[in-house]
């Protein structure tokens, strides 16, 4: 690890540039460490979050995970700057040979870091290799050159050459030549098939050199600056008011010690031990005996998913406009009046809008996968046995951030909803939506549910209301992120806006207020997704026979429905203008159907 210093974002390193992530540096690129690279615990800020700390008990089988922030740089001249590590990746390196070059062909040197440290190539600029070895599980390592060119084992450590031919920078106008004579066009590198990197070496080198595991898939090229070289599984949880959840972590921690006690008197006992008085401190005695009785009645095992706690306190906030005292400095919902907001019949379907004035978003790094994103399911959480790389050789603790901010929560009536899945017209469509995911599943190891009408619906409106809120809110679309709430089963269906900052105590109100003009926002959301610049193209996108293989999605495009993928927690799939708003292909499924 060589001493450098790049600076990125607290934000970013659970989201973009994470332990892992690939990150080019003036002079050359590295993999960003793994936890073990960071600074010790008691320079780094804990976060308490009682609800995410249980879920991340279920997904990794820790006994108590905990939440740190990242690092932050000091702003006193004396104080050591403190980070996070990163190594050097990848070991291989191009010639910048000018002379070499000629109008056809352009012909550099593939040179490894050792000959570099033998002062072979002073004076001469090199540049880290574009082209790296990994599979989907995470595992990275640089291509074996010698053996890509040879086809297979070879003795031959004559010196390479990147070859390349035309301006394109396509894989096809790329070979690699050995002095030997033996050549090859890297596009072979992309048939998987032949399987022409081998095997995956199971390779983690953000954990150190050495560290690598089994690993049977084969290696895939990938390109170290490309999108699908990185992606983040954050878990994300909004902070609601759950006093039980608070005691029942603490008492999970110091299990060993509680695990014993059978009457509240002997409570007093364990609060004169050190490292229990100060964890035990916030509750009474009643308060911890009660949540010892859970545990062992194993109570404390079911754990709701994320969403449908959210979603119970939402739907539940009292009527108001926000202007008495939060109790809470971390949730404050009120329901706006009903008269404020709905100003024609255009928004007879919806429900309730509730103004969130405070809210607190607390996302925390779980992992991280390769070419492929795995995302949430629509209640918000990861399946428990889903692949991830992990972030350190022993993980113990997980880095996460908060987001303090402001949002608006648009419930749908649900005798609207149930009225609309079932007509004929919307099942059918849904038809052609459900043979799209299933050939989205063909050949992936994912068994991702199909997610049902009424979320793609929700998912799609959010979409359009989002760009237009953006237009008057004071903040970029970017920078406001939604949240779907499809519960089936309760009947339930809404939408959260909202929008947040790790370095401020919250946010202006601009985009809370908008609630008052839903009305205004509804029509141009609905107006804006009834005609698509790439109209007819778009409307007529069938997604279970798709040529371009967009299977997750109906009439959606970058034209009218795709957002920034930051915003969006499905990364832009299960999105469909037919289901919101009559399209030039499809009048008859939509859930505005009689909008003018």
């Amino acid at each position: 690890m060589k001493k450098a210093h790049a600076q990125i974002r607290r934000s970013q390193t659970v989201s973009t540039w994470g332990p892992g992530a690939l990150l080019d540096m003036p002079n050359y690129s590295v993999i960003m460490g793994g936890l073990d690279t960071w600074p010790a615990l008691s320079k780094l800020e804990e976060i308490h979050e009682p609800r995410l700390t249980r879920k991340l008990q279920m997904m990794t089988g820790l006994s108590f995970p905990r939440l740190y922030t990242p690092p932050t740089q000091s702003n006193h001249p004396q104080e050591a700057p403190i980070g996070i590590g990163a190594w050097r990746f990848p070991e291989w390196f191009v010639v910048q040979e000018k002379d070499l070059n000629t109008a056809q062909l352009r012909s550099r040197r593939l040179v490894h870091r050792n000959s570099l440290q033998n002062n072979k190539y002073d004076g001469l600029q090199v540049v880290p290799t574009r082209f790296v070895r990994a599979c989907p599980k995470g595992h990275i390592d640089d291509l074996d050159w010698y053996r890509f060119v040879h086809r297979g084992n070879s003795q031959c450590r004559r010196p390479l050459w990147l070859d390349e031919k035309g301006t394109s920078g396509d894989l096809g106008d790329l070979s690699v030549r050995c002095e030997c004579g033996q050549k090859r066009s890297l596009y072979d590198a992309t048939l998987i098939e032949t399987n022409p990197l081998g095997t995956c070496l199971g390779k983690r080198p953000w954990l150190g050199r050495d560290s690598q595991e089994g690993c049977i898939l084969p290696g895939r090229l990938l390109i170290r600056t490309a999108a699908n070289a990185y992606f983040s599984q954050v878990l994300s949880v909004l902070s609601i008011p759950e006093r039980n959840s608070e005691v029942d972590v603490i008492v999970n921690a110091l299990w060993d010690d509680l695990s014993t006690v059978e009457d509240i008197s002997e409570i007093k006992i364990f609060r004169r031990k050190p490292k229990n008085a100060d964890q035990l401190a916030p509750f009474s005695d009643s308060e911890i005996m009660e949540a010892i009785q859970r545990l062992k009645q194993g109570g404390n095992q079911v754990e709701r998913p994320v969403k449908l706690v959210e979603l119970d306190a939402l739907v539940n906030a009292p009527e108001g406009y926000g202007e008495d005292v939060p109790i809470d400095p971390n949730f404050h919902a009120r329901r706006l009046p009903e008269h404020i907001w709905r100003k024609s019949g255009l928004s007879k379907d919806i429900e309730a809008v509730i103004q969130l004035h405070r809210l607190r978003e607390v996302l925390a790094l779980t992992g991280f996968t390769r070419f492929e994103a795995e995302v949430p399911d629509i209640n918000g959480e990861f399946e428990t046995d889903v692949e991830r790389a992990e972030l350190a050789l022993d993980p113990s603790w997980f880095p996460a951030i908060e987001n303090k901010g402001e949002g608006i929560f648009i419930q749908l009536k649900t005798t609207s909803v149930h009225e609309w899945l079932g007509q004929s017209s919307v099942k059918q469509r849904l038809e052609h939506l459900i043979l799209g995911h299933n050939q989205w599943l063909v050949g992936r190891k994912s068994q991702r549910s199909f997610p049902g009408g009424a979320y793609i619906l929700l998912h799609t409106l959010s979409h359009l209301l989002l760009q237009s809120l953006s237009l008057y809110c004071g903040y970029p679309s970017s920078s406001i992120r939604e949240r779907i709430y499809a519960d089936s089963e309760a009947q339930r269906y809404g939408i959260l806006l909202y929008t947040g900052s790790p370095d401020a105590e919250g946010t202006l109100g601009g985009l809370v207020q908008q609630a008052r003009h839903l009305d205004s926002h509804l029509r141009y959301a609905l107006r804006s997704g009834a005609l698509c610049s790439n109209d007819p193209i778009c409307a007529q996108h069938n997604p279970g026979e798709s040529m371009e293989r967009r299977w997750l999605q109906g009439a959606a495009c970058h034209g009218c429905t795709l957002i920034a993928e930051t915003s969006c927690e499905m990364r832009n799939d299960y999105l469909d203008r037919a289901l919101v708003i009559p399209t030039l292909a499809h009048s008859d499924a939509a859930f505005f159907g009689n909008f003018g």
